[in-house]
């Protein structure tokens, strides 16, 4: 499964926020619909919860890529 870093520049951040700045959804109505209809997964279990909250090592799939959060100033943030 292809594996993608997304940096965050705060501790924690909404699933929908999080599809939102990753470039994964171009609204927050389709980031939305995307939860609801059970396409993400958190951490490998389906989330509906377009509330959960996201920190720093953990992981979101959708449609066979999967997005790593990391805090900014983390590795080599670019």
């Amino acid at each position: 499964m292809e594996k993608e870093k997304i940096y965050i520049k705060t501790p924690t951040i909404r699933l929908d926020q999080f599809l939102k700045w990753a470039g994964i959804a171009p609204t927050g109505g389709q980031a939305k619909k995307m939860i609801l209809e059970g396409r993400v997964r958190v951490n490998g279990e389906v989330e509906r919860r377009r509330s959960r909250v996201l920190k720093p090592g953990d992981e979101v799939e959708l449609e066979g890529v999967c997005y790593q959060v990391e805090m900014a100033g983390s590795e080599k943030f670019p």
